[in-house]
């Protein structure tokens, strides 16, 4: 499996907390090993997101993805659930 970030993203994740990007970098091994890992509590969204999907990163932040085709993913933004979702 492969990912590739949005310019969304990018922007979202140079602002977080170091402990949060090295929170992402473990929880994006993980998804690359097996994106449904029940840690990363992998969900479809509805609504703005609809046919996309979340990960869990910590406790509060997520990352939001959807599947480009065959093996590759795309990140299109990081955040808290109130920055992503309020």
């Amino acid at each position: 499996m492969r990912f590739l970030t949005s310019k969304q993203f990018d922007k979202a994740y140079s602002k977080l907390p170091q402990k949060v990007k090295i929170k992402f970098k473990q929880r994006r091994d993980l998804f690359l090993e097996n994106e449904f890992n029940p840690l990363l509590d992998n969900h479809p969204l509805a609504g703005e997101y609809g046919g996309f999907r979340s990960i869990n990163i910590t406790g509060d932040f997520r990352a939001i993805y959807y599947r480009l085709g065959g093996d590759v993913m795309v990140f299109v933004n990081i955040g808290t659930h109130s920055q992503l979702y309020g």
